[in-house]
């Protein structure tokens, strides 16, 4: 246990990976769409304004998730921590970083209920399907979500260490292919009423549910790679 606490510490040393730059992207996406609302506001729009920069600092764990092997893997292995502890280090400290995250977003949709919107009526955190269950569903989808992108990152990673570039160019180029496939077969069939209809029912509790699943499964997939792999 205390070996899996180091490797925390180790992914911690440079604390601008996990902590800082997140929060900077995150700030820095707020300040930007607030200016926007304002100057939307100061035009005489009523609102309510609603943006996608919220996203951004979701996405930097996507990279975060890729340092966290390629940077850090080989020096783990050098310090003799097992691959197991490494895995399970690296693990918490992406849970860590995923909790910060969520709860700035749930105190941040709180605070845009409670003032309409930073008083411009414009929302960046309070999403209207998001908070629709309460702030802890909210908190709990984003916490699924960033956990979920760290771990694509992570995953794609381990590949990466184990069959090269090529290996994982040709799985994201397939996973577009099949994306492509299915927005055709969806369109061509006439189905976007239903898909849409099913996405709004399932909620963001439902969404975090399959997140969860689906993040639990590439975790079991990056390990049984990163044993295998190697440094």
């Amino acid at each position: 246990m205390n070996r899996t606490v180091n490797v925390v510490r180790m992914q911690l040393i440079n604390k601008q990976t996990f902590v800082w730059v997140p929060l900077i992207v995150l700030g820095a996406s707020f300040a930007i769409t607030i200016a926007i609302y304002a100057i939307l506001a100061s035009s005489g729009l009523p609102g309510p304004f609603y943006g996608g920069g919220s996203q951004a600092p979701l996405w930097v764990l996507l990279f975060v998730g890729i340092s966290s092997l390629t940077l850090t893997f080989p020096f783990s292995q050098a310090m003799s921590v097992t691959r197991r502890e490494f895995f399970l280090g690296t693990m918490l400290a992406a849970v860590m970083c995923a909790v910060l995250l969520a709860a700035v977003f749930a105190v941040g949709g709180m605070i845009e209920e409670a003032t309409n919107g930073w008083g411009l009526n414009g929302y960046f955190f309070a999403l209207d399907w998001v908070v629709a269950d309460g702030p802890l569903v909210a908190a709990l989808f984003y916490f699924v979500l960033a956990l979920l992108i760290f771990m694509l990152g992570f995953w794609s990673a381990t590949v990466y260490k184990r069959s090269g570039a090529m290996v994982v160019a040709l799985i994201w180029s397939g996973v577009g292919l099949l994306l492509v496939v299915a927005v055709w077969a969806i369109t061509r069939f006439e189905m976007w009423t239903d898909v849409i209809t099913t996405i709004v029912e399932q909620g963001p509790a439902g969404f975090a549910v399959w997140g969860l699943l689906v993040t639990v499964l590439l975790s079991g997939i990056s390990y049984l790679t990163l044993r295998r792999t190697i440094p």
